[in-house]
């Protein structure tokens, strides 16, 4: 990356942007990507590490079951979740994997998602369809979408007899919408389908109360919107269903003898030796984040959001671009449709345009721009977190308008 691009002046953060790491000579509108884990957090990260270094034995065999737990009590609490229904996983990929990957179809089931599926997950689908003979059935969700009864209405009309699985979003990766998640889960349990959320993007972005959802299983990065470190995510298992789901790598709480705990975290807890920091930061990165603001998360959350609102306006507006969803459909991340047409996706694993190269290496500014199939106009992207400001969408504006002008895109 070539930072500034030409020593252009880069507008400022807000002022929380001290927390942060992040490199001042980029404008960093990509949070939704990989998140950003804040200063203080990763000193906390450097604690476990350091305790876990002096004694790694005693801490491994002694300390850290109770430590995980402490983390995973207060994750449950803020996701509305049992301490007893969740896990610790990497990753959401992870997540849909164990859940998928234990489960087994027969030749004819159809296992049912949408067309803004991220693109992991339907591999992971895939892989799961061609090693049992099910089939993957895709709802076809238009975007632009003018209202989430139409979501719901294309997921129902592809519910059938042979549907044996739902897998969905609760907020796409590639176009930010926060989908209809209640109306969804609903109309696969009227079927008596079990469905699994993929939150990749919930924990931090929208409330959960996951006993309330009704979802057989859900799966959420604490990497990205909870800002902890790289490594950290849950798994959320309805209880009747945690029998059947077993880790990725299976390891000592296979035959675990012991009564105390459940098989589930006896399995989950321990899958082999790893560094265990970012499971157990994310109960430092909840009370960081949580503190930012005096209203705590639901200020951060509400105040996130109406920036991604004000710069999805603001560049709709300068870009001549249409207005993809309703603003209820809005979390801290929105896409801009640089076609006024309809889009409709093959796939979701897309290239990225060239305006995002001459962004990045000419205005210092890091946002994704997709180029998606089959001749279509590209995607914009934007990220709202604490640290950003109005002024950085406004030169991104900017800068999309000089780049358009000199190449006439």
């Amino acid at each position: 990356m070539t930072g500034s691009g030409s020593g252009r002046r880069l507008p400022p953060p807000s002022q929380f942007a001290n927390h942060w790491s992040l490199d001042p000579a980029v404008t960093f509108l990509n949070h939704g990507s990989f998140g950003a884990c804040p200063v203080p957090v990763l000193e906390k990260q450097v604690y476990w590490r350091d305790r876990l270094e002096r004694e790694p034995v005693y801490f491994m065999c002694h300390e850290l079951e109770d430590a995980l737990d402490g983390s995973r009590a207060e994750l449950a609490a803020f996701v509305g979740a049992d301490p007893e229904d969740i896990a610790f996983v990497p990753n959401a990929t992870t997540g849909v994997n164990t859940v998928l990957r234990s489960l087994e179809f027969e030749p004819g089931d159809e296992l049912l998602t949408t067309s803004h599926e991220y693109n992991a997950c339907r591999n992971v689908l895939d892989f799961v369809a061609e090693r049992s003979g099910a089939t993957v059935v895709f709802a076809e969700i238009p975007f632009p979408v003018g209202s989430p009864g139409e979501i719901v209405d294309a997921v129902r009309e592809r519910i059938t007899p042979k549907t044996r699985f739902g897998l969905f979003d609760y907020i796409t990766s590639l176009t930010g919408m926060v989908m209809p998640v209640r109306e969804l889960v609903a109309a696969f349990s009227e079927r008596g389908v079990d469905t699994m959320v993929d939150g990749a993007h919930a924990p931090g972005m929208v409330p959960l109360n996951l006993r309330e959802l009704g979802a057989t299983y859900l799966t959420g990065n604490c990497h990205k919107w909870l800002c902890a470190p790289k490594g950290a995510a849950l798994l959320y298992v309805r209880r009747d269903r945690q029998p059947g789901i077993r880790p990725v790598v299976i390891s000592h709480g296979a035959n675990d003898d012991r009564t105390d705990k459940s098989r589930f975290h006896l399995e989950f807890d321990w899958t082999g030796t790893r560094d265990p920091s970012p499971y157990l930061c994310v109960s430092d990165s909840l009370e960081f984040m949580g503190g930012l603001l005096p209203g705590g998360w639901p200020e951060l959350m509400r105040t996130n959001r109406e920036l991604a609102l004000e710069a999805r306006r603001l560049l709709c507006d300068r870009l001549g671009a249409v207005i993809a969803c309703p603003d209820e459909m809005i979390g801290t991340l929105a896409s801009i449709p640089f076609g006024k047409g309809s889009y409709h996706f093959t796939k979701t694993s897309l290239a990225f345009d060239p305006i995002e190269e001459a962004l990045r290496d000419e205005y210092g500014i890091e946002v994704p721009v997709l180029e998606c199939p089959d001749g279509l106009p590209s995607i914009l992207r934007i990220s709202a977190q604490v640290y950003n400001s109005v002024e950085q969408y406004e030169y991104l504006a900017d800068a999309i308008v000089e780049i358009r002008a000199r190449t006439g895109g």
